[in-house]
């Protein structure tokens, strides 16, 4: 059996399949509500075959949305919309659903990618006050607001009633941002924080907001629910965070009960040199393979079934999540299929459209 298509656990989850749908923003909702948008896009990759699709970073309160169009989950009614996005692609779609609890930090407060993306100002019609563990901005967006002891006691609040949102909602797996130049990874990397107190200056503190919210986020759930943690493993710049002290933390948190981790990486400074290619990230991925027991996501322009399954042979990491590839082929995991010779499942309703000569390996 190919080890693409073979079951596996994550956490208290066995997964059909080793294939993840990466979360994506979509920049789509209003107010933080999910739209028909949403229920369109999340339908068809629950359709996909693939095994865990995990919904886009949601934030946790308002000020932590990336846009003004992003996914929120900062208020019961919030969590109710969820619930019934959720529900809906559960009555067709055997995949375990996900979310990825967020705090955007400094990166917040910017318009649509389609409409440049730009930083918006406080003042500004869509726009807000950004906050981060300093007063130091991303590239040219305005000055953040320096976050106080008693804020960072609301964020960590924030995060665990997300979590427990999510749970009510219906969703199977937890995943907490703590990547791509956000807010926790701001506080992780010594370039994003300055801070001199007990959530500044070495690793122990910087790691201690992402760490705190870990904990909390887990005892909130029940042992139904598996909680994971998305990393950047490194900043790709000189003196920021490096793989280092990212198998650092991810042996902190596997002691802690962490249910996987999700190795991406970048995001956090404009002065990122990232070397681009098939498989960039996938050597960071095992480098954390081969110094932890967590089950390992990889992701990062794998694009083909056989370069899937390669990484999975050679134990560079356990599953292998799809991000842009599989919004442009939302059938991937059933060409996979097809072409490493495997079965699939999919739904009765599609079973009669495996083409000719193919049609072994539809379950």
């Amino acid at each position: 059996m190919s080890l693409l298509f073979s079951p596996k656990k994550l956490g208290p989850h066995q997964l059909d399949n080793r294939i993840i749908v990466a979360p994506m923003c979509q920049y789509s909702a209003q107010e933080g509500y999910p739209t028909a948008w949403h229920t369109m896009h999340y339908g068809q990759l629950a359709l996909s075959g693939a095994s865990l699709v995990i919904v886009e970073a949601t934030a946790v309160e308002p000020r932590g949305r990336i846009s003004y169009k992003d996914l929120g989950i900062w208020s019961d009614q919030h969590g109710s919309e969820l619930k019934k996005l959720v529900e809906n692609i559960k009555q067709y779609s055997p995949a375990k659903i996900g979310i990825q609890i967020a705090h955007a930090g400094r990166k917040a407060s910017t318009d649509l990618p389609w409409n440049g993306g730009a930083s918006l100002a406080p003042d500004s019609p869509n726009g807000w006050q950004k906050v981060a563990p300093s007063e130091i901005p991303f590239s040219n967006h305005h000055q953040p607001h320096a976050l106080a002891i008693d804020e960072i006691e609301e964020i960590k609040q924030a995060f665990v009633n997300a979590a427990r949102r999510a749970e009510l909602a219906g969703f199977d797996v937890i995943e907490i941002h703590g990547a791509h130049g956000y807010l926790l990874h701001e506080f992780l990397s010594p370039l994003s924080n300055h801070r001199t107190d007990q959530y500044g200056g070495d690793f122990n503190n910087r790691s201690r907001l992402l760490v705190d919210i870990f904990v909390a986020v887990k005892n909130a759930v029940s042992e139904n629910v598996c909680v994971g943690v998305r990393i950047s493993a490194t900043d790709w710049v000189e003196g920021g965070w490096d793989l280092e002290s990212t198998i650092a933390l991810t042996q902190h948190l596997e002691e802690l009960g962490c249910h996987y981790i999700h190795v991406s990486s970048g995001g956090l400074s404009e002065k990122q040199e990232i070397k681009l290619g098939p498989n960039y990230q996938v050597p960071f991925a095992q480098a954390i393979y081969n110094e932890t027991q967590l089950p390992v996501i990889t992701v990062g322009l794998i694009t083909e079934p056989e370069q899937a399954e390669a990484i999975l042979l050679t134990e560079q990491a356990d599953f292998i999540a799809l991000g842009r590839g599989i919004l442009y082929d939302p059938r991937w995991p059933w060409h996979a299929a097809e072409k490493l010779k495997q079965t699939i499942k999919v739904a009765p309703q599609y079973l009669r459209c495996a083409p000719h000569g193919s049609k072994g390996f539809f379950k």
